[in-house]
């Protein structure tokens, strides 16, 4: 099995991850009555675990649900000092450069890595990291918010693998990276 980081995320016509105030509300812009998870239940399936931002993980634990992963979620810290208690045994904390925590997570048996959040896609991106991103546009423009993409030192090419279309209004695009 090779080592591989994934994107799987929706966006805004414009191509945003959040609205201007934060707000992911419009996700739910397309009436969707049979809950069509537009694959993405199939795409966990495929992943070993996932990382994500600090900003990512506060906003999961706080949306009052249980807990939505069934695999490891590795959080990328500076600020945090631990994991709540409520998320010891689900999430862990991991610190150091993309390559040393890729190293770490690799070692205890994780390669096929859910890369999560705004502000940790665009630091892989940066790093050239990203394998595979499935980007899934709802058909919104929100005119501002949080970017998926920003300021890359060098250009990256992928390969599109696949288009499909759910609820006849979202388009969800399948890209690999071309090296």
């Amino acid at each position: 099995m090779s080592k591989k980081n994934s994107i799987f995320i929706a966006t805004s016509l414009d191509g945003y991850i959040a609205d201007k105030k934060g707000g992911i509300d419009w996700l739910n812009s397309v009436p969707n009555p049979d809950n069509d998870d537009m694959g993405y239940l199939q795409f966990t399936n495929g992943i070993d675990a996932l990382i994500m931002g600090r900003n990512t993980f506060e906003t999961v634990i706080g949306f009052n649900v249980p807990w939505p992963y069934n695999k490891p979620v590795f959080v990328l810290s500076n600020k945090l000092k631990e994991i709540p208690e409520s998320h010891k045994d689900k999430a862990f904390l991991v610190h150091g450069t993309l390559t040393e925590i890729l190293e770490q997570i690799h070692k205890k048996g994780y390669e096929r890595l859910y890369i999560d959040g705004g502000k940790t896609i665009r630091n892989f991106l940066k790093a050239d990291l990203i394998d595979e991103m499935l980007l899934t546009t709802i058909p919104i423009l929100l005119g501002g918010g949080s970017s998926l993409f920003g300021e890359l030192p060098n250009e990256l090419k992928f390969e599109l693998i696949e288009t499909k279309t759910f609820l006849n209004q979202i388009s969800q695009r399948h890209y690999k990276r071309k090296k």
